[in-house]
This record gives structure tokens, C-alpha cells and sequence, in this order.
């Protein structure tokens, strides 16, 4: 009797080599006027895998790529690991000095640029210009010869996605094949993708390697619909002419939706699945008054993106339409492949269940990150107790399901993205006139928040908020320059010399709605 097979190891890669076998010529990615069948966006993916070993890609190499929401990165996702590789998708939105040093902290082999980025590439890195004749020579470097869609261990990497700096430089997180494929899964029954699935790229395939979605939309065979740009109009569009079914955005992706002048009733069902901040309930309002389901979900860089969700119970939609919008405001449970969300004290004990009694949110599991590459102090300090800390303050509702209440951390997540306020005041420490600075998030009606500075100047130094903010512009990426700038005698700190910024925070939201972050 042989050898019995009990299972194989799992990877996403299996997705697309499914769709290749079952439905060919079904209609995989539109990005304007191109249009790629499922057969043809297989080969393409086995050519850069093949083009990527050609260049001297060994496994277990980093493949950076800085691109928008393009085919090319959409390829990439299956193309870097069926060459063996690990993909690194860079935020676009970043100064050309993090783009260098991500390159050199994952030590990426080879980083493919879009043109319309500008020169971000580093010298030390071999860089390949995205839809030019120098990335048609590199395929060229290929061959259409098979390669084997699986791997010898799912437990391995199959991309690094660098976090947003909240503590200063950016930490890898790595995803490994086993992890990416059951989030996938999660993400197609509580989003509802199959094969008639029509996905607008509102959400940035770099971050979290788009939520999982680039492997989840590929396993049902449905359609990948490319957004280069997200503009209310260029949405809009894609809605009346395309029959999208289903997009994923942070909250001011839902705003944009809302409040854009085309804005009416839709036609046929859409799916809105949202994260990065809480929706408002005036947002959810607005999104299920032209005939939109909205999904809210929650999770990090360290969770595959979404890790729980608010999943709808029997009877919410016979409520109110804000007393529904509040109930769908919560973080939720674990999603489908994710493991329960606990919310503990400091001696790691769940808090009761009353919603009021708050503590820090942690998790683990199969949606749970490896560890941060080339970072065992950070990963030991993140799984202390053998959870995953995400460093997020809630409660625990009494029908089981989490509330987010602030953020242990001061991080401003501003349109969906991370933003260290430490990074920011540095660079403004930078600057010859600024003796001392705090920076907190403040209510911005477009973004959700956005990054305020209190600024203490040096005796007998002048500075104008206008030339803070370019100071600062200069250094890092522009989202993350803060949106005002206030001048003050001194900044609140406690005996010990702490700054107060929940003092300067508070003031700042007054009359507003709590600063809750999802």
C-alpha cells in the first residue's frame, strides 16, 4: 500500500492556477481599455516568475514593487512567489528616503518603480521601470515553461508588508502562503465574492497586499476592475458602466462615494467593505441610501488586514437606520479562519463583557502575522503572553462583539493610513526654530483625522505654520505632514516630564464624536 498523502501545504498560488484550469476564458482583470482572460493572466504570471529566476531570483528573495493599482502588481502577487520569492508592495504615497530604506531593511533584489512615482528608486538596488520597454526586455528574459503552483512549506513567506512607522522607522511583517490563503478564504464568505464578483481596486493593492483580496477575487474567478487613481468621478464611472459588485476602502473612500456630485441611487446590489478608521454612522447612512451593504471590519498590518468583522444579526436590518449604523460601527467578532477576539487587562484576563471596562485587544492565530523580519525584539514584545498586542484600546460588549475606544499607541490614521506622530515631530525637531513639539490627531472631515502640531519655538526664533508644514513635507511623505500647526508658551507635561497629549487631544475633539478608530 503507498504512501498516504494527507494533505498538501497551502498557498494562494493554487487559486489562480484553479481559475487557469476551470474557467480560461473568463475575463480575470480590466484596467481601461485592456482586458486579460484567466489563461492569459496565468502566463503572464508564470513569465515574470520565470523572468525573475532568469535574473538570478533565488528562493527566498525579497521582489519589491511600487506601483498603483495596475496589472503589473496584480501579477506580481502570484508571479514573486511561483518563483519561489517573497513580494514586497511599497505605499506609493512614501518619500523616496523610505522607499530606499525598506529596500534595504528586506534587502529586495530587485524594485520595480511605475514611472509616474518619480525617481524614488534606490542606486544600490537594481530597479525596473513598470509599463516601459525596459520591464517588456526583462519579460522578454523569460519563458512560457510551466512552473509548479504550490510549495514545499506554507509555513514560509510569501510577502513582507511594511507597517506605516507608528513607532518610529517601519517594521516587515511577514505573511506566510498558509496565512494569506485561509484570510483569503475569510474574505470571500464575509464579503461575498464568487464568480460573478466585479472588484473595484479602491483600496490600495500595496497595503496588506490589498486586504488579501488580489488572491481572494482570483480564487472565485472573478473580476479584477484597476482604479490608478481614487477620484469620486473615476468611482462613479466605473459603477454605471462596469457592474461592480464589490469594493474595499477606509472610510473616506465611502465619503468620496457620498459626496461625489454623480452620486445616486444604484442601479444593481453593491458591497462595500470598509476599515482603517470606524465608518461613521452618518456615512453608513448616507452608503445604504443609494442602495449600498456596507461591511465593517478590523484589523492591522500584523493580522493580513481584516480580522474581524461586524457581522450582521438577525433583525439589525429591521432597525433604524441609525441605530443600525451604530451596531455596524463596532470592530465585531473573529472572522471565519481568525481565532476570538479577547480584550484583556495588563495581567492578560479578559475584561468582563459589560461594555464599559476597557482593556488592550489582542489576537492570534492563523490571520496573525509570522513575526517582523529581521526583528526578534519587536515580534518577542508584540507576542508577549502568546497573543498578538495590538496595542488597541476597547471593550467588550455584552453580545460578544469588540469596540474600539482609543489607541494605546498615539497614531493617527488619517484616510486609512498609519501615520507615527513621533516620526512627525522629529521632523520637526529638525527644523533650527522649533524647541519643543506634540503632534495628535484632530478631526478632519475629508480624512477622518489628521496630524496637528503644537509647536514651542526657541527664544528669539520666528517660524510660520506654513513653513513648519513644508519643513516637514520635505522629509516625509505629504499625508503625513501635519494640517495645522499651533504655537504655544509651553506644551502640558506631568511632574515627571511627560507630554500630556490626551490634554491637547481632548481639547481638540471637543464637540466632536469620540475618537474611536477601527
Amino acid at each position: 500500500m503507498g504512501e498516504q498523502v494527507w494533505h498538501t501545504p497551502l498557498t494562494p498560488l493554487r487559486f489562480l492556477a484553479r481559475a487557469v484550469e476551470v474557467h480560461p476564458d473568463a475575463v480575470s482583470i480590466v484596467d481601461g481599455a485592456r482586458t486579460l482572460t484567466y489563461r492569459e493572466f496565468g502566463a503572464a504570471a508564470t513569465r515574470l516568475a520565470r523572468a525573475l529566476q532568469a535574473a538570478g531570483v533565488a528562493p527566498g528573495d525579497r521582489v519589491a514593487f511600487c506601483a498603483p493599482n495596475i496589472p503589473d502588481l496584480l501579477i506580481a502577487h502570484f508571479a514573486v512567489p511561483l518563483a519561489g520569492a517573497v513580494l514586497v508592495a511599497i505605499n506609493t504615497r512614501l518619500a523616496p528616503d523610505e522607499v530606499r530604506y525598506i529596500c534595504a531593511h528586506s534587502g529586495a533584489r530587485l524594485l520595480f518603480v511605475h514611472p509616474s512615482l518619480g525617481a524614488v528608486a534606490p542606486a544600490e538596488v537594481t530597479t525596473v521601470g513598470l509599463e516601459t520597454p525596459a520591464y517588456e526586455d526583462f519579460l522578454a528574459g523569460g519563458s512560457d515553461e510551466p512552473l509548479p503552483w504550490e510549495v514545499a512549506d506554507e509555513d514560509a513567506p510569501i510577502s513582507i508588508n511594511y507597517t506605516s512607522g507608528t513607532t518610529g522607522r517601519p517594521k516587515g511583517v511577514m505573511y506566510s502562503h498558509r496565512g494569506a490563503y485561509l484570510n483569503s478564504l475569510a474574505e470571500i464568505v464575509h464579503s461575498g465574492f464568487d464568480q460573478d464578483t466585479r472588484y473595484l481596486w479602491t483600496l490600495p493593492m500595496f497595503h496588506c497586499n490589498g486586504w488579501c483580496t488580489t488572491w481572494a477575487v482570483t480564487a472565485v474567478a472573478g473580476r479584477h476592475v484597476c482604479l490608478r487613481a481614487v477620484r469620486g468621478e473615476a468611482i462613479w464611472a466605473a459603477l454605471d458602466s462596469a457592474g461592480i459588485t464589490h469594493l474595499n476602502g477606509a472610510p473616506t473612500v465611502l465619503t468620496t462615494i457620498a459626496a461625489a456630485p454623480q452620486a445616486h441611487e444604484l442601479a444593481a446590489p453593491l458591497t462595500v467593505t470598509t476599515a482603517g478608521a470606524p465608518p461613521s454612522p452618518t456615512t453608513i447612512g448616507q452608503l445604504e441610501a443609494i442602495g449600498a451593504r456596507v461591511i465593517h471590519v478590523y484589523g492591522l498590518t500584523e493580522t493580513y488586514g481584516p480580522y474581524s468583522v461586524c457581522e450582521y444579526q438577525d433583525g439589525w436590518l429591521a432597525l433604524p437606520a441609525e441605530q443600525r449604523a451604530l451596531l455596524l460601527s463596532r470592530q465585531g467578532v473573529g472572522m471565519l479562519t481568525a481565532d476570538r477576539l479577547r480584550v484583556v487587562d495588563e495581567d492578560m484576563r479578559d475584561v468582563p463583557a459589560d461594555g464599559a471596562t476597557m482593556g488592550e485587544i489582542v489576537m492570534r492565530g492563523n490571520n496573525v502575522m509570522l513575526g517582523y523580519y529581521a526583528d526578534p525584539e519587536a515580534t518577542a514584545q508584540a507576542f508577549r503572553g502568546g497573543w498578538f498586542h495590538s496595542g488597541d484600546l476597547g471593550v467588550m460588549q455584552p453580545d460578544g462583539y469588540v469596540q474600539l475606544l482609543d489607541r494605546a499607541k498615539d497614531v493617527v490614521i488619517s484616510g486609512g493610513e498609519n501615520i507615527s506622530t513621533v516620526e512627525v515631530e522629529q521632523a520637526l525637531l529638525s527644523h533650527d526654530a522649533v524647541y519643543d513639539v506634540a503632534v495628535v490627531g484632530v478631526p478632519d472631515p475629508k480624512w477622518g483625522e489628521r496630524p496637528k502640531a503644537f509647536v514651542v519655538l526657541k527664544p528669539g526664533a520666528s517660524a510660520t505654520e506654513a513653513e513648519l508644514i513644508d519643513h516637514v513635507r520635505a522629509r516625509l511623505a505629504r499625508f503625513k505632514a501635519p494640517g495645522a500647526v499651533e504655537f504655544l508658551v509651553e506644551l502640558p507635561r506631568t511632574s515627571t516630564g511627560k507630554v500630556q497629549k490626551f490634554e491637547l487631544r481632548e481639547r481638540e475633539w471637543a464637540g466632536h464624536t469620540a475618537r474611536i478608530q477601527g
